[in-house]
């Protein structure tokens, strides 16, 4: 499953869940959802989702190789 760090940077942004999912053109509980983890979002969204955090794709969303491997099984 992709990891992320859209939570830890959102509040660091000063961003409510509703300000950024708004920006993001998604909504609230789809936010939620990606914060924890329980919805993979296209690279599209994560594009923007950094955009408008100011990060790289790579400091936000990850996955370690063996993790994906082990899913590639």
């Amino acid at each position: 499953m992709l990891k992320n760090k859209v939570k830890v940077f959102r509040v660091e942004a000063g961003l409510s869940q509703k300000e950024l999912s708004s920006s993001v053109g998604v909504t609230r509980q789809t936010m939620s959802l990606i914060e924890k983890g329980e919805y993979n979002p296209s690279i599209s969204l994560c594009l923007r989702i950094c955009y408008k955090l100011d990060k790289k794709l790579n400091e936000v969303f990850w996955i370690n190789k063996e993790e994906f491997e082990r899913e590639e099984g």
